[in-house]
């Protein structure tokens, strides 16, 4: 077989590979090159023509060809790699392809938030009748809450609600620390499962007594209470489910390994978790800004109530419409990862016997 011959046949891959370097030392991305680069498949082009450049070096230096091609494919090779294994930067397209694009459809598809968003709204729902129920369950929300924090509720509640612009922010922020750190014990705890459960069920019983004891008839307090829940409630409780449910698919990973090593497992299960606690992370900071300007406002209770209804119906839209699983092949271009890996594999196999004919040698030397 006549090595400089085959090596001169795949002149044409290294100056594609050129062209991909070129684009993603400019722009960061593969679709500069190309349309047909676009997402996951100009990700495993690059891959495959980067595999291919290795094997082309190690065959022209066992083979002792021209120096001109050992050092250039030595350049490339080394640019490439630069280009693979680089740091990635902060890009706001990024994060907003993640939050609106990938988040919803990773929390529509994802069995974990479903059984979070039961267990939390089930609970929160039974919860609430029972506390209400004065006559069939008349001490329900005293074992769960306690008579101190009720009397504690129906105090902080008998006064109308007022503020200043300052008093305002000072709340927001405090809304934020407290809502995240709820959310961040969560997530933190889905890992172990059990825990993770634990927390979200005592959360919504707690809130779902309380929310049920506060709409009795014979409580002072009860409207100024729902004035100030309302309007952050939807943004609040649902933050709440989707931390949840973003622990519990870390915990899956750990336990769930699906014949990959757990260390693996857990890294495959964080790709999915990321987007979903960062939609909840939104859905936090949402609520807190409603928390500490609209709901202590003297706002009519119409308005309050409307931006609940409005805040739910952007959560439903959210979840069903960008996430309903129509367009599922979004990260891809439209095109099926494994079409893609595919297309590719006759030159991945081509790559490998090239590698085989340089006597298996996997050292790279990268100028």
């Amino acid at each position: 077989m006549n090595i400089a011959n085959l090596l001169d046949k795949r002149r044409s891959n290294w100056g594609e590979l050129e062209r991909l370097c070129e684009a993603m030392e400019v722009r960061g991305r593969t679709d500069k090159a190309g349309p047909q680069y676009k997402g996951a498949a100009g990700i495993v082009r690059f891959a495959t023509l980067y595999r291919g450049a290795c094997a082309d070096l190690a065959l022209a230096d066992a083979y002792q060809l021209p120096p001109a091609t050992v050092t250039y494919l030595h350049r490339l090779v080394a640019r490439s790699h630069n280009q693979l294994y680089r740091a990635g930067k902060f890009e706001p397209t990024g994060w907003f392809d993640m939050i609106f694009r990938v988040a919803p459809r990773e929390i529509y598809g994802d069995a974990c938030v479903r059984v979070a968003t039961i267990v939390f709204f089930g609970l929160f729902a039974l919860s609430m009748y029972l506390g209400y129920q004065q006559t069939l369950f008349p001490d329900f929300a005293n074992v769960v809450v306690g008579e101190a924090g009720l009397e504690q509720m129906e105090e902080m509640y008998e006064m109308e609600l007022v503020g200043s612009l300052d008093h305002y922010i000072s709340m927001s922020s405090f809304y934020i620390m407290h809502n995240t750190g709820i959310g961040l014990k969560c997530f933190a705890y889905g890992i172990l499962i059990v825990p993770c459960l634990y927390i979200l069920s005592s959360n919504a019983v707690t809130l779902g007594t309380v929310f049920g004891y506060m709409a009795r008839e014979d409580v002072a307090s009860r409207d100024n209470f729902f004035e100030f829940v309302t309007a952050h409630g939807p943004f609040e409780l649902t933050a709440i489910a989707l931390s949840a449910a973003a622990g519990l698919r870390l915990g899956m990973g750990l336990f769930a390994t699906g014949g990959l090593s757990r260390i693996d497992s857990v890294r495959r299960s964080a790709v999915r978790a990321v987007p979903v606690i960062s939609a909840a992370a939104v859905l936090f900071v949402l609520a807190a800004f409603t928390e500490g300007f609209i709901s202590p406002s003297p706002l009519a209770y119409t308005f309050k109530a409307g931006w609940s209804v409005m805040s739910s119906s952007m959560i439903s839209f959210y979840f069903v419409v960008l996430g309903f699983p129509g367009n599922r092949q979004h990260r891809t271009g439209g095109r099926p990862i494994d079409t893609i890996w595919n297309d590719e594999s006759t030159e991945t196999s081509e790559s490998n016997t090239l590698a085989n004919l340089s006597g298996g040698s996997s050292s790279v030397r990268a100028a």
